[in-house]
């Protein structure tokens, strides 16, 4: 699954089994093969096919035009590039300093009502859809730039798009909705199994679209800002925070009061974090001296250190944050942005915290995350980039993927 790792002109880079998100503005680079993390045994490589179909179903109640997009990584070379409908993969031509059009990759979409199937090569990347224009994508000396809507002069700023993220390799497919760069356009995702079961995520409530942005605009402090609307009054999204922040839109230390509570408590006291579920006695213990936050090892060696976070940071799960795909420092850090935006690192010394009962209970929080997750339907969603903690992110997976859906949901 691509990286969830974010912001200005940064790869969509290496996967893990966790999650299918990621806002990279530039798609470049190869990425390796997944590693199923509790979601399901791998398989042999011939139990899935070069290509499985996917059910593209157009239920959004709207009359316009929706463009598809497939673009990604081809596993099997590491090249960049986008898949038609029938799964046939077509690598980007050569980019320029200044980014040039990329190739028209659209496949015309279902009308209101209808449905249509692709092809899904073994690919990690993202299923774009927009509905009434095309996107429009250019190609850089770096790889695919990606929309980056919390720039006003994005030339995507004003389409109504949305995407879904997927890895299909020969372990499986692992599939979801993400909610990690913003909310739009309401879709869900799913996997039929061998068996015939169908297994769906990324649905909204009833009237649960509405119900995020009403809330939103609704919540003090600053967060009605992330809502973005066109000039003819349409809702195209709420930014998620950090890039609000980035954008002018949500105050910068709309997290300091927590971030810095945190601190006063552990300067005075042990965070203890056991970051892998299946090795309980691996643990790292975190002690505050000043600016900075120490992770020791059970022999009381120094195996980390974080500066305090800024909200940017925080949202972000980058910076101060940073979570290298180690198995040290990246397994602390995911810990820890998981704890600052649920706000669960003053309550429960012990981490990840992974029950929902004690998330985003505290007054300063990551409010975004937490009504996005209020309104969705089985509770699961990217809010941010390490939702997976605890298995809380809207992703299905199958190791003998049958076929996958995307699911274009009632604008309500």
């Amino acid at each position: 699954m691509p990286s969830r790792h974010r912001r200005k002109a940064a790869l969509l880079a290496p996967v893990t089994a966790a999650a299918l998100v990621g806002t990279a503005v530039i798609l470049a680079g190869p990425s390796p093969t997944v590693q199923a993390a509790g979601t399901g045994a791998a398989v042999a490589p011939a139990a899935v096919p070069a290509t499985i179909p996917l059910t593209f179903t157009n239920n959004s109640r709207r009359g316009e035009q929706v463009y598809v997009y497939n673009l990604g990584t081809e596993l099997s070379t590491g090249r960049q590039g986008w898949a038609d409908a029938n799964g046939t993969f077509h690598p980007w031509p050569a980019g320029g300093s200044v980014p040039v059009p990329a190739p028209d990759a659209s496949i015309a979409g279902p009308a209101n009502g209808a449905s249509m199937t692709i092809r899904l090569p073994k690919f990690s990347g993202r299923i774009y859809f927009s509905y009434g224009q095309k996107l429009d994508f250019r190609l850089a000396t770096g790889g695919l730039v990606q929309p980056a809507v919390q720039n006003p002069s994005d030339p995507n700023r004003n389409i109504l798009f949305n995407w879904s993220e997927y890895t299909l390799n020969d372990s499986g497919l692992w599939i979801n909705s993400t909610q990690v760069d913003m909310v739009s356009a309401p879709y869900a995702v799913g996997v039929k199994r061998p068996d015939g079961s169908v297994a769906t995520t990324g649905r909204l409530k009833a009237g649960g679209y509405k119900g995020f942005f009403d809330s939103l605009r609704a919540q003090p402090g600053g967060w009605a800002g992330l809502v973005q609307t066109r000039s003819d009054g349409t809702v195209l999204r709420a930014l998620a925070p950090g890039h609000g922040i980035e954008a002018g839109a949500l105050p910068a230390g709309v997290m300091d009061d927590y971030i810095n509570r945190v601190w006063t408590r552990y300067a005075g006291s042990t965070l203890t974090v056991t970051p892998f579920a299946n090795q309980p006695s691996v643990k790292y213990f975190g002690r505050v001296s000043g600016n900075v936050m120490n992770f020791t090892n059970s022999a009381g060696a120094v195996v980390t250190s974080f500066e305090k976070p800024d909200s940017d940071s925080v949202f972000g799960c980058y910076k101060r944050l940073d979570a290298p795909n180690d198995q040290v420092r990246g397994p602390i850090s995911r810990t820890l942005c998981a704890g600052f935006n649920r706000s669960t690192l003053l309550t429960n010394p012990n981490q990840p915290d992974t029950s929902s009962a004690g998330f985003y209970q505290d007054g300063v929080t990551n409010h975004y995350s937490r009504k996005i997750h209020a309104q969705m339907a089985d509770g699961k969603a990217y809010g941010f980039a390490f939702d997976d903690v605890g298995a809380h992110e809207s992703l299905v997976h199958d190791g003998d993927p049958r076929q996958a859906y995307v699911t274009l949901d009632p604008f309500d």
